[in-house]
């Protein structure tokens, strides 16, 4: 069973100055993939903002924002952001 923790809430423009070199392990959502392709949908449909979970090498982290596509190993977030997939735990509806 997976330790409960409680994010550190950060801001889209500070993501780029995390590492993301260290392996992080944790179960992912199976379901991920198709929830992040939704998002990216809505995100360039409507601009509509998700709450995204992940690890960045120093923790768990979240943002709230737009994803404005989805890739193979990488989310983008407005303003050029990117994520690692294999590091998000979860995203929803803000």
């Amino acid at each position: 069973m997976q330790e409960m923790l409680t994010p550190v809430r950060v801001e889209k423009e500070s993501i780029p100055e995390l590492s993301f070199k260290n392996t992080v392990p944790f179960d992912q959502d199976p379901k991920l993939r198709a929830k992040l392709e939704q998002a990216t949908h809505l995100g360039n449909l409507g601009k509509v903002k998700f709450h995204i979970e992940f690890y960045s090498d120093s923790g768990l982290k979240a943002v709230q924002t737009t994803i404005w596509a989805t890739g193979n190993k990488f989310i983008c977030l407005k303003g050029g952001v990117w994520i690692p997939i294999s590091r998000i735990v979860d995203i929803r509806f803000v």
